[in-house]
């Protein structure tokens, strides 16, 4: 009878185990580039790992472009293009871009991680879908950013400004009127800046049936380890997988 009652409560461990594994969400982490390579790449992938690990959500990363097929995409809530350049636009296949356009309008989640804005510059979904091409950009320097909401899960534990290290982009082909801004960088603050008074560099919007985060920070290998960088990044991807913008 005690070996029955052990095989019980053992069959019961290992079915609500396989349960709640079942149940939590999982991620895809893109960081295919056809042009500049960021060296913060590694530092990125093991980042949102660690952020996984710690808050129940799986992640898996690839720099292959073939995991982007309408049956491997199933799987995920959301996706992250961490520093994808692509300046010739080769990004994608057609049918890859196919397979996206299905995985947001399925109502799946983007995150867009700095250079997420610089690649498919031939594709009005896609720029619609991040809010913004990158432009250029000025040297590494530090910079003043404000929260613009801090209402949001990436910014309610933010304060309201501080400053921070990084590679500051200008961007062209802004969707901002149609974007929630949560955070701008003030270019009086710093040399380079090129969209004036208002320049935001982290909104999220639904999208297409979906929904879309862009963190326009994330050059450097030392944003990897900055709790604030790392709070913003995390309600993002929060954001993506959930629908859940408190």
């Amino acid at each position: 009878m005690i070996k029955l009652n052990t095989l019980v409560c053992t069959f019961f461990a290992i079915f609500f185990m396989n349960t709640i594994f079942a149940q939590s969400p999982k991620i895809l982490v893109f960081s295919k580039t056809t042009s500049f390579y960021h060296e913060s790449i590694p530092e990125g992938m093991a980042a949102i790992q660690a952020l996984g690990k710690r808050n129940g959500f799986g992640v898996d990363t690839t720099r292959d472009a073939a995991a982007f097929t309408d049956q491997n995409l199933k799987q995920y809530a959301a996706v992250v293009f961490l520093n994808t350049a692509d300046e010739s636009s080769t990004l994608f296949t057609e049918a890859q871009r196919a397979a996206f356009v299905h995985f947001i309008q399925s109502g799946k989640g983007y995150v867009g991680v700095h250079a997420g804005s610089d690649a498919l510059y031939n594709w009005p979904w896609y720029n619609q879908l991040v809010g913004a091409y990158f432009k250029n950009h000025p040297k590494p320097q530090e910079a003043e950013l404000t929260v613009t909401d801090k209402n949001f899960i990436a910014t309610k534990e933010l304060p309201a400004s501080w400053k921070h290290f990084d590679e500051w982009y200008n961007y062209k082909q802004t969707n901002w009127d149609s974007v929630h801004v949560l955070l701008t960088v003030n270019e009086k603050s710093y040399a380079g800046g090129e969209n004036g008074n208002y320049h935001p560099v982290c909104w999220y919007h639904n999208y297409d049936g979906g929904r879309s985060f862009f963190l326009g920070l994330g050059h450097t290998k030392e944003c990897y380890t900055d709790p604030l960088f790392l709070d913003l990044l995390l309600g993002g991807i929060k954001y993506a997988i959930t629908n859940r913008d408190k």
